[in-house]
């Protein structure tokens, strides 16, 4: 059964930095992309970006480009967002997931009905 846990969300001042974990069990990370979202409240799920399984790469949605940084550690089967200079818009309730069939690629990655697999969320609120 594949699990995924987020961790790391909290309270920062605007202009901070956070970082947050996704732990993943019950299947490799290594041969999948893998994604994060937030929902921001009273709003719907939007994507902020995806780790390709090859090659590294990573992609993001714009109002987050430059200031995210999506990565992996295939050892600890782990990804990672690393989040800086965060504005009061980036509050939102924070999700990892992950997709059900491996080696895929492309921008389908950033919608949300590309992923089966999701944790429960880590809340990360701004203060302005």
């Amino acid at each position: 059964q594949v699990q995924l846990a987020e961790s790391g969300g909290g309270l920062v001042q605007a202009g901070g930095s956070l970082r947050l974990s996704c732990s993943v069990s019950g299947r490799t990370i290594t041969i999948y992309t893998m994604g994060w979202f937030r929902q921001p409240p009273g709003k719907e799920r939007e994507f902020v970006g995806y780790s390709s399984w090859s090659g590294g790469t990573a992609t993001y949605a714009d109002s987050v480009k430059g200031r995210f940084t999506v990565s992996r550690d295939n050892f600890k089967n782990t990804i990672y967002l690393q989040m800086n200079n965060l504005k009061s818009e980036d509050t939102a309730v924070y999700y990892c997931a992950a997709p059900r069939s491996a080696y895929g690629s492309g921008n389908t990655y950033s919608r949300s009905e590309s992923y089966t697999y999701w944790g429960q969320g880590t809340q990360v609120t701004v203060s302005s």
